[in-house]
């Protein structure tokens, strides 16, 4: 799957999107190392605590369907600032996935590309909780 394709298959979960409170939509497509796709959008409630990252839906989505390796993940907001995962999303995106490639996207076109690393370079981790 090409970069573009992966961005096309956030856009289109962020059509899904539920945010009546923020309008703050969100896509993204989390890609396999077999090639397989998992979307997700973000699904707010009114008490904002239980509110989902498009991120964290996609990652749930492939665990829960027994994907367990991962290549790149596409990220898609409608903001001129590219917008990378919350802190909440690194955390997860890290422990499920590892350095993968992170694709930044506006809808105007724009992209910018991320290793895990770099948006969470001193990451928490199951290596911390065991005994040494």
């Amino acid at each position: 799957m090409t970069t573009v394709e992966l961005v096309r298959n956030a856009r289109r979960a962020r059509r899904y999107a539920r945010a009546p409170y923020s309008n703050f939509l969100v896509g993204a497509a989390l890609e396999g190392r077999g090639g397989r796709v998992y979307t997700g959008c973000n699904v707010e409630n009114s008490t904002y605590g239980l509110t989902v990252c498009a991120e964290r839906v996609a990652v749930w989505k492939a665990l829960s369907e027994g994907a367990s390796t991962f290549r790149r993940i596409a990220v898609v907001a409608d903001t001129e600032a590219l917008t990378p995962p919350c802190g909440a999303c690194r955390q997860i995106l890290w422990e499920y996935c590892g350095d993968i490639e992170i694709i930044l996207a506006n809808l105007h076109g724009a992209t910018r590309t991320y290793r895990m690393a770099e948006l969470l370079p001193a990451p928490f981790d199951g290596s911390f909780l065991k005994e040494q």
